[in-house]
């Protein structure tokens, strides 16, 4: 069933960008009423809506910040913020649309200066790594200079370090948690600027950015937590797997086994074929990809998979997702876990397998309609899951929210 869309991955966007109402991200009338003019399942259309939505808003901000009021600033260049990510979503993909960078540009644009009138600004971060920096952000629960727990946040494939603040920092902040968000490679920026693309030892990557953390003072260096959504489900437990200075992770809704969770999607026929070097089978799933390549709504992920894992062929990129598994690797992550995941949600469907093989102290956690919870990354229900998650943490590393 969907809101107001009858395409499903329209939809579903529509409740992402809704999704961070409660963190001043997003008001549900701006958001019906942009998709209520989506009148097709047309990505140009979308990014022109949305677009519109959100210059409307910045403008706003831009008046009140004239006119001295910087709370009502501040709440208008967060929102504007999101409806630029949400615009430019359907545009993914190579060779990159100027009008995707233009918002990606704007909505980065927006969100710092919506967070640098937040009561705590943010230190915005170049986090070294390999020879070059990873952009990111320092959010403090407090200023009071003392060390705190501090989240590590790791998005997925569509995401951008500034909607991580409305995804998950502003739970952690809320309950006296300091909070890092960053864009590692194949993410936000990192694909887009610097055109780095994912690789599947992210504990390289994650190593990098607690180095950067420990050089903080307000970070206690005894309780670091990864946390990731969406792909970053996969990319938070690999981190732990190898990166041995983290007190917890959390894993939400990412696959146990890429390669697992793309070939589920195809007839079984055709499934065993994936890994053929030749074959009539082989050449149906080549033809059928392909054609899939060109439809805007059910090509989407496909498009931005290729991009973000820098290559140009669909089967290039089944034969590399052998590489993103945390099969074998389960016994190296020594620090507890929490596993999440939506009842329905196909892309986290083996979240169950990677909780039920790992070795450490291992919470799982299922949430349905019965929770009010529907969609990827419990959408419908984000303060139902922050609250599972936050509950689990405080008492894993024994913090009530005071100061350490």
């Amino acid at each position: 069933m969907t809101l107001v869309l009858h395409d499903e991955l329209f939809d579903a966007q529509l409740v992402r960008a809704l999704a961070y109402t409660a963190q001043g991200g997003a008001e549900i009338g701006e958001c019906l009423e942009t998709a209520r003019r989506i009148t097709r399942t047309d990505g140009n259309q979308w990014y022109d809506e949305w677009s519109a939505t959100a210059a409307r808003v910045e403008k706003t901000a831009e008046e009140s910040d004239i006119a001295g009021h910087p709370v009502s600033a501040r709440g208008s260049w967060l929102r504007a913020s999101n409806y630029y990510r949400t615009a430019g979503l359907f545009l993914m993909g190579a060779p990159v649309d100027d009008r995707f960078r233009e918002s990606s540009r704007r909505q980065t644009e927006t969100f710092r200066k919506g967070a640098a009138l937040l009561d705590l600004p943010p230190d915005v971060l170049e986090i070294p790594f390999e020879g070059g920096t990873l952009p990111g952000y320092f959010f403090r629960a407090a200023d009071d200079g003392r060390p705190r727990p501090t989240v590590l946040l790791v998005d997925g494939y569509d995401g951008t370090a500034e909607e991580l603040y409305f995804a998950n920092a502003v739970a952690a902040l809320d309950r006296g948690y300091d909070v890092l968000a960053f864009d590692g490679p194949g993410q936000g920026s990192v694909i887009l600027d610097q055109g780095i693309a994912f690789r599947p030892d992210w504990e390289t990557v994650v190593s990098a950015v607690v180095d950067h953390a420990l050089t903080l003072d307000e970070v206690d260096p005894q309780r670091i937590v990864v946390h990731g959504w969406s792909f970053g489900g996969y990319l938070a437990p690999r981190a732990a797997s190898g990166e041995h200075r983290l007190a917890a992770c959390v894993a939400d809704s990412g696959p146990y086994d890429l390669f697992g969770t793309v070939t589920a999607k195809f007839p079984s026929l055709l499934a065993g074929h994936l890994d053929d070097d030749r074959g009539a089978a082989l050449r149906v799933v080549e033809t059928t990809l392909h054609q899939l390549l060109k439809k805007p709504s059910a090509g989407w992920a496909l498009r931005r998979n290729l991009w973000v894992h820098g290559v140009r062929d669909p089967l290039d990129f089944i034969r590399l997702s052998h590489d993103y598994t945390m099969r074998g690797r389960e016994h190296l992550i020594r620090c507890p876990v929490l596993v999440c995941r939506t009842v329905g949600d196909d892309l986290s469907a083996s979240a169950r397998t990677l909780a039920e093989n790992l070795t450490c102290p291992t919470e799982y956690v299922e949430l349905g309609p019965e929770d009010g919870v529907t969609g990827h990354c419990e959408m419908t229900g984000r303060g139902v899951f922050h609250q599972r998650v936050y509950d689990w943490l405080d008492e894993t590393l024994e913090y009530d929210g005071a100061p350490t």
